[in-house]
């Protein structure tokens, strides 16, 4: 059964120094098959309105599913390095994402996630990035 959560992801890079993206937002939060998931709708602030993600939550990896006017299937796993395809309503880039560092806190009441990753776009520079996720139950 789902539960009503609230979910932060701040996302940026370490490099540039840039700002990061912060988005909090209301989803739903359940456990499947020794996963865990989280729902939500994106925003026009995150530049993704019209499209739903989901991230899978699993002991040592997780994944970013996109579906909607942007998808993609994004994998995290420590010291791995996975490729996707980022469709958007402006083209489709080929992402590579070189995952650095991993910590997964998560139970039925919520948790945390942290990845740092090298993010490699359509073949151009690198770009260490950091992503962290929070989810609490409402």
């Amino acid at each position: 059964m789902s539960k009503k959560a609230i979910i932060s992801v701040f996302s940026g890079e370490n490099e540039n120094n840039e700002q990061p993206i912060s988005v909090t937002t209301p989803g739903e939060f359940y456990k499947r098959n020794n996963c865990y998931y989280a729902i939500y709708k994106e925003t026009e602030i995150s530049g993704m309105e019209g499209t739903t993600t989901t991230l899978k939550i699993g002991s040592d990896k997780f994944s970013i599913l996109r579906k909607g006017t942007t998808s993609t299937k994004m994998e995290f796993e420590k010291d791995k390095k996975t490729f996707s395809l980022y469709n958007t309503p402006y083209g489709t880039l080929e992402l590579e994402i070189n995952t650095k560092d991993l910590q997964i806190d998560m139970n039925d009441d919520g948790g945390k996630i942290f990845a740092q990753y090298e993010l490699n776009i359509s073949r151009q520079s690198r770009q260490l990035t950091n992503i962290e996720i929070e989810i609490k139950i409402l």
